[in-house]
């Protein structure tokens, strides 16, 4: 069965029955506010699954939506049990000739994913497959940035039709473990210069203070500002020097931090707000999204020592077990010699179409190379396409 009532259709299970079996339904919704009419089931179903990252929560995707989502293009696919949301997933539909699906958050997201309750993961991630809208020759659902045990790789098992996995952006990892025993895992050498800094920060006297919910904004105004100020002879992302994205980080992360899933770190030296810090939270892992110091600070302190043992602390007081650096190889990360381990990037299409996987594939990687040569190599380059863009 299927309805059009703002642009909702509800489908029974096209799975075999099951004698004495729970109901399972699925839904596609398609209104612009439906991730806002969701937000309390989608945020309690993404308490019941173990994968789910901070960019699942309905604060993160919802404020994405709002302020880079383009009107008509949003889907949301539900899977329910006995009428409880069991599987859920938002993405956005491509426009030009070929169209398809993409996952919320472009460049902005370290991890997509969709969401199904760890009881009943398997069947929900079948019943999500069967109902994904992926009919014609040139419908594709691309997902990038999929870590390896992500919720939607149950989803790409269970894909009846043409499916291709390759690799995507690198993301590093640390145990969330006291500063000390961290820094057993460093040379010897190395271990012993950071605990000098480490000291030299603790004398210079600067203040850590974790903003309250109310004050997000503020302290977030302050990271941007230092995030511009510090990479003005570098090349700053260029969204990041946009309002959007300023609105979006702001909503955002209120309500992750309201939630205890992300906390703002500021730091004060000699009465001065001299660096900003944002850390995501999920039970699995602490991400260290965004920061901005002044660079003054650079010449008194080690600045990435400073923020990552905030960071560490907060991650080891959360009872969090890793400490995720997320995407990116800088230097500042290298030192603490970090689990490395590749996202993936995920295409899904229509069945029968094998050639057509194999050229879009293609396409896949050599867009990608393209956009790291442009990234590492030509970043002025990049600069001016993306200023161009936006004109």
């Amino acid at each position: 069965m299927s309805t059009g009532t703002r642009g909702t259709e509800t489908r029974g299970t096209g799975l075999p029955a099951r004698s004495a079996a729970p109901s399972w339904t699925t839904e596609l919704r398609r209104e612009d506010d439906a991730l806002d009419t969701l937000a309390e089931e989608w945020d309690d179903l993404a308490a019941r699954c173990r994968t789910a990252t901070f960019f699942q929560a309905a604060a993160w995707q919802r404020s994405w939506w709002r302020h880079y989502g383009r009107p008509g293009a949003l889907v949301v696919v539900l899977v329910r049990r006995d009428g409880r949301l069991v599987g859920a997933g938002a993405f956005r539909r491509r426009g030009g000739p070929f169209g398809g699906l993409t996952g919320l958050g472009a460049g902005l997201v370290d991890y997509t994913d969709v969401l199904l309750d760890d009881d009943c993961a398997d069947r929900a991630a079948a019943e999500f497959a069967a109902v994904l809208p992926l009919s014609r020759p040139w419908h594709w659902l691309e997902l990038r940035e999929v870590h390896p045990e992500a919720a939607v790789q149950r989803v790409y098992e269970h894909w009846r039709g043409s499916r291709r996995r390759s690799e995507d952006s690198l993301c590093q990892y640390l145990p969330a473990v006291p500063m000390e025993r961290l820094l057993k895992r460093v040379p010897g050498k190395t271990a012993q210069r950071s605990r000098v800094k480490l000291r030299k920060i603790a004398e210079a006297g600067v203040q850590v203070r974790s903003t309250p919910p109310a004050e997000v904004a503020e302290a977030l105004e302050g990271l941007l500002r230092l995030h511009r100020l510090q990479w003005q002879r570098r090349g700053v992302t260029a969204e990041h020097r946009t309002e959007r994205f300023a609105r979006h980080l702001t909503e955002s992360t209120t309500g992750l931090v309201a939630a205890g899933k992300a906390a703002v770190h500021q730091f004060h030296l000699d009465g001065q707000l001299v660096a900003v810090n944002l850390l995501l939270l999920c039970p699995s892992f602490g991400g260290l999204y965004l920061y901005g110091a002044h660079p003054v600070l650079r010449e008194r302190l080690d600045i990435a020592g400073l923020l990552f043992s905030a960071a560490l602390d907060e991650t080891v007081g959360s009872g969090v077990p890793v400490l995720g650096l997320l995407r990116g190889q800088e230097p500042y990360k290298q030192r603490w010699r970090p689990d490395r381990l590749p996202n993936q990037r995920l295409l899904l299409g229509p069945a029968g179409v094998a050639p057509a996987a194999a050229v879009r594939a293609g396409a896949v990687l050599v867009r990608q190379a393209a956009a790291h040569q442009l990234r590492t190599r030509f970043p002025a380059l990049k600069e001016a396409l993306l200023a161009c863009r936006r004109g």
